[in-house]
């Protein structure tokens, strides 16, 4: 009994083009059963598109051409929006369609509906009741979608739903998952931890299937597997790539791709598809950058290089009186050593005008943040202009450490349509930035090396104004993703008063992070669409 996995890349919303991908991986598949990853056929998340009655029925126009076109291939499990036809209750389930035979044969729904961090489905399904089988060739096949295995007793010390469907699917010969699980570093390896146990604890294969790719924030890092009755791992499809595996749950066989699960390269590569789907997705084809010498443009550029092609990303130098020798020697430097174009564009006489039309009304003041901010959002305009006259994306550079205390400028350097680093701590950019040069030199030396500094102003470093970068992310990552309190930090050996302080520059520029662009999530909380904080609020 050969089940096939198909690890696709859906677009969301693109439904003949999802459809094709279903098309192209099952037509001549030699297996007896082809799963798709949850939500397949509209892709995931489709948010707010689901309350589009009219969307989800073009979903069904759509799916049942598919079952036509295929009525000659093995039944395939289609993810998919349905309807729910009772007069009460949310308006949809989130299914699975059998098609077989040229039409839909089969619906399973999933029961476990998540409504944390990015995700909200709460908001649109309604939960199934009782158990979800399919038959087929004598075989009895637990269906699950995606939530519906992650709340295991065994695993879980304290589990989030009161109800596990698993329990409901004894008795089957195999189960099967479908999934769309977002990535976050270091989350595949409790994945499989997870999968293990609970095909030993029931004694069947497990089939998980995962979606690919990146859709807005997200990137699905595919790694779709099988564990054998005994929880070993039988198969594993390719990371970050699209992939068809073929698993037999008979003799428990497949395929287990090589991977490495350590966090620069798996951030590495989040990044780069992340990039690469989101750009492509909203229809750019090339990317701008500003490029400082520093080390967030550089990891920013070497990421886009990756992901776009170097012919595709200009990095643009915007030199002010303060910028220094070394800063514009690394980044023409960093541009030959990735092949990427380059232009300059100085900023001095711009600044100058500022200045003198500003004058009047700031005589007799003291220079401060405001002219430093003034720099900063003379680069941003540069960059949208070139965006706008030449069609290419902005890719901003700042990192999570530096947006999570307010280190940013507000349509400034915060400008653009995408933050790559948005959800990368400053200490994760430098290591990822060693990794990539231990394949060979990219980022020059001096950059890894370097005190950083925004050079706004003569002699700045980042430093006079946060404390270092190991001892803020530590303290970012206590109280962000470990949701710890100020008291909790504290008592865990950090100083009242830095704490204290790095807490209140979260709080304070919460105003900053709800105008920023979207980016890339890869730790366990970012701030992105899981980030559901007040902007004015008192504690």
């Amino acid at each position: 009994m050969r089940v096939a996995l198909l690890q696709i890349n859906t677009t969301v919303g693109d439904l003949e083009g999802n459809a094709s991908l279903i098309r192209k991986a099952v037509e001549l598949l030699d297996a007896d059963l082809a799963v798709t990853p949850e939500m397949a056929l509209m892709g995931y998340p489709p948010r707010d598109l689901l309350l589009m009655p009219g969307f989800v029925k073009k979903a069904w126009d759509v799916l049942k051409r598919l079952a036509l076109d295929l009525k000659d291939s093995p039944p395939v499990l289609v993810g998919i929006p349905e309807p729910n036809r009772s007069d009460t209750g949310r308006p949809l389930f989130n299914s699975a369609a059998l098609l077989a035979d040229g039409s839909v044969r089969q619906i399973f729904r999933k029961t476990l509906l998540p409504t944390y961090d990015v995700f909200d489905e709460d908001r649109y399904f309604e939960p199934a009741s009782g158990p979800q089988m399919l038959n087929l060739k004598g075989r009895t096949f637990g269906i699950s979608i995606c939530e519906d295995i992650w709340n295991d007793k065994d695993v879980f010390r304290r589990r989030r739903y009161h109800r596990d469907p698993l329990e409901d699917l004894r008795g089957a010969d195999c189960f099967i998952n479908m999934s769309a699980s977002p990535f976050t570093a270091g989350k595949h390896l409790k994945r499989e931890m997870m999968l293990s146990s609970i095909a030993r604890k029931y004694g069947v294969p497990l089939i998980y299937v995962n979606q690919v790719g990146g859709n807005d924030d997200l990137v699905f890092d595919g790694r779709s597997c099988a564990f054998s009755p005994s929880g070993e791992l039988i198969a594993r499809a390719a990371a970050f790539e699209e992939d068809v595996l073929l698993v037999d749950i008979d003799s428990c066989s497949g395929y287990v791709s090589r991977d490495d699960f350590s966090p620069e390269p798996e951030i590495w590569r989040a990044l780069v598809l992340g990039t690469r789907d989101y750009v492509r997705k909203c229809g750019f084809r090339s990317a701008v950058i500003g490029l400082s010498g520093g080390i967030d443009s550089s990891l920013t550029a070497a990421v886009a290089a990756e992901a776009l092609g170097h012919e595709n990303v200009t990095g643009v130098l915007m030199p002010s009186p303060y910028t220094s020798r070394e800063s514009m020697e690394d980044a023409l430097e960093l541009a030959r050593n990735l092949g990427i174009k380059t232009l300059t564009v100085p900023i001095n006489e711009i600044m100058a005008a500022y200045e003198r039309t500003l004058e009047p009304v700031f005589s007799g003041l003291e220079r401060n943040v405001t002219e430093e901010n003034i720099q900063a959002r003379i680069r941003g305009n540069i960059l949208m202009a070139l965006s706008n006259k030449f069609g290419h994306i902005v890719l901003s550079t700042g990192n999570k450490s530096e947006l999570a205390v307010g280190y940013c400028t507000i349509y400034g350097d915060m400008s653009g349509g995408f933050a790559v680093l948005s959800d990368v701590p400053k200490t994760m950019v430098y290591r990822i930035a060693r990794w990539i040069n231990m394949r060979g030199a990219v980022i020059p030396q001096r950059v890894l090396e370097r005190a950083p500094s925004a050079e706004l102003r003569p002699g700045q470093r980042d430093q006079d104004t946060l404390p270092p970068y190991e001892i803020l992310d530590e303290i970012l990552h206590r109280h962000i993703e470990q949701r710890q309190s100020e008291e909790e930090i504290v008592s865990a050996g950090f100083d009242p008063d830095l704490v204290r302080d790095v807490l209140r520059m979260v709080k304070t520029a919460e105003f900053k992070r709800k105008q920023a662009p979207p980016g890339i999530k890869v730790t366990d909380r970012a701030f992105g669409s899981g980030w559901r904080m007040p902007i004015a609020y008192r504690t």
